[in-house]
């Protein structure tokens, strides 16, 4: 009898695909509705970044499907050449006739007329490099000078390299990243918590002795205190979902885009979706995240390599840090930080990466389906 022919990975793996799509397409609707005022402001057309992010869909799911079709102990052998790139990208940011500034930020680079956000690949390339270190040094992860030890090293590389940008969240996803992949890998919970020591002073020079920094630190503990200043992102974009309700206003009849939250197709879109969706809205989205999440821990759980447990996990908490983070903050139980909405929010890189990371998850899950 003929052996079943295998499925291929974008097909099998419909626990991640349907989804990632069906994310994607609330997320071109949304972005159309979120940014039709500054669209009409900007570009005299209600469908400027609508268009934009459509295209970035199409390329993101073509990426996302050949990032399911390569074996993914391609990855493994790659992970040194992906550091390297990302490295490289990151220190481009650091050129003025390269860099992008934005928002008071410089983490864009332009190439070849493309813009892009080196820091977004560095997520990924750190995750693809950390499973392939901790997948080699399992006999002895336990080891603090070899579990540990060198892949703090390389987070604090990768953090020296981004907070001069300046982009504090990412440092922090990044950290969230690193520490749970050691985790899943084996690294002992001591040596986990070995640089506690440090996080006070480093969050006096880096939090306490940045005005702006402590600023959103002492706005979130209260923005009712200055609703019309210091506070005025958290609690405009509270007012957005209290005015949502249960269903919602419907999808372009939304308020709050209109200058009121600022970024509201990008770091606030979270909270127009509120305003126009409702709570049913809010939590479906949640729940299509949730399954997502799901599916990435089965996936890292019944991976037949350590490599592809890693990495599976490491996927999987990047997606999830994301949109805590991003919920997080347009609900007002985190301090204010951008940081988008995954497979939502408008943004190039942020969607082709996050549709790579989904493509690779997807090879891996197919592969341990098959007993690869």
């Amino acid at each position: 009898m003929d052996k079943p022919r295998a499925i291929h990975p974008f097909l099998s793996e419909k626990g991640i695909l349907f989804p990632v799509l069906v994310l994607c397409g609330i997320g071109i609707t949304m972005v159309c509705s979120a940014s039709s005022a500054i669209s009409m402001e900007e570009h005299n057309t209600l469908y400027y970044y609508m268009q934009k992010q459509a295209i970035f869909f199409c390329i993101s799911l073509s990426v996302m499907f050949v990032a399911a079709s390569f074996p993914f102990r391609l990855y493994k052998s790659l992970a040194w050449i992906i550091l390297s790139a990302s490295i490289v990208l990151l220190i481009l940011v650091m050129i003025p006739s390269l860099r992008v500034k934005a928002g008071g930020a410089s983490r864009w680079i332009s190439l070849f007329g493309f813009t892009f956000q080196p820091a977004e690949f560095a997520k990924l390339a750190l995750i693809l490099f950390m499973a392939y270190s901790l997948a080699k040094k399992q006999p002895v992860i336990e080891n603090f000078s070899i579990g540990f030890i060198p892949h703090f090293m390389i987070y604090l590389i990768f953090a020296g390299l981004i907070i001069v940008q300046p982009d504090f969240g990412t440092i922090v996803v990044l950290g969230l990243i690193c520490w749970g992949m050691m985790f899943v890998a084996g690294v002992r919970i001591l040596h986990l918590l070995s640089p506690l020591p440090l996080l006070i002073p480093m969050a006096y020079f880096l939090v306490y002795k940045v005005e702006y920094r402590l600023l959103r630190v002492m706005t979130f503990m209260n923005p009712w205190d200055d609703p019309y200043n210091t506070g005025y992102q958290i609690t405009q974009s509270l007012k957005a979902f209290g005015s949502g309700g249960l269903t919602g206003k419907g999808i372009g009849l939304g308020m709050h885009k209109m200058h009121y939250l600022p970024e509201p197709h990008t770091d606030f879109i979270f909270s127009i979706i509120g305003e126009e969706l409702g709570l049913a809205g809010v939590l479906f989205i949640l729940a299509l995240y949730g399954v997502i999440l799901v599916k990435g821990g089965t996936i890292a759980r019944k991976s037949k390599s350590m490599f592809g447990s890693v990495a599976a996990a490491g996927l999987t908490i990047y997606i999830g840090v994301q949109v805590i983070i991003n919920a997080g903050v347009a609900l007002g139980v985190l301090p204010t930080k951008g940081l988008t909405l995954p497979f939502i929010s408008y943004g190039g890189t942020s969607l082709i990466i996050n549709m790579t990371a989904m493509g690779i998850l997807m090879n891996i899950g197919a592969s341990a389906r098959h007993g690869k």
